[in-house]
């Protein structure tokens, strides 16, 4: 299987998904902010939920330093609202169900886990400029501590 991994200086892959209300989202409307986009595997589990909630906490210093967050499962919009329900969510969270997205960004596919090889998706972040071009791509994340080292490779510490 092979896998595109975007690079600092690519052209962040342009998409228009519908987030946890219905509404459409595009990243070119977004343009003229800087975006951090994350995909994690799925909606109201541990690890997800950890990593939500710590984008949630850090939001107005994320906002107030002019980043958009955007979060992308593959979870329908209905589990989305739950989600950001449940968690009191404070950004949109997209819904890519058929992981066209998930793969033009290069978070999904083989990954390791318990020492078995699976394919599914991989929890990544990136962070896109004003301009639409990748600064960081970062795979393979972790959800706990994650939010705390962006911010610090951010300079937001």
């Amino acid at each position: 299987m092979t896998q595109t991994r975007l690079e600092p200086g690519d052209a962040a892959p342009d998409f228009i998904l519908p987030d946890s209300t219905g509404q459409e989202v595009g990243l070119k409307s977004l343009r003229g902010n800087r975006v951090i986009l994350y995909f994690y595997p799925a909606a109201m589990t541990p690890g997800c939920t950890k990593q939500a909630c710590d984008f949630r906490d850090s939001l107005q210093s994320l906002k107030a330093a002019g980043f958009a967050v955007l979060g992308v499962s593959k979870d329908t919009p209905q589990k989305l609202a739950k989600f950001a329900e449940r968690d009191a969510l404070n950004f949109p969270l997209l819904s890519d169900p058929d992981l066209a997205v998930h793969q033009a960004y290069g978070a999904y596919g083989e990954k390791t886990m318990y020492g078995k090889t699976t394919v599914g998706v991989l929890r990544s972040t990136f962070v896109i400029d004003a301009d639409g071009t990748i600064e960081k791509a970062l795979y393979n994340v972790k959800a706990t501590g994650h939010v705390a080292r962006l911010r610090k490779d951010l300079g937001l510490e």
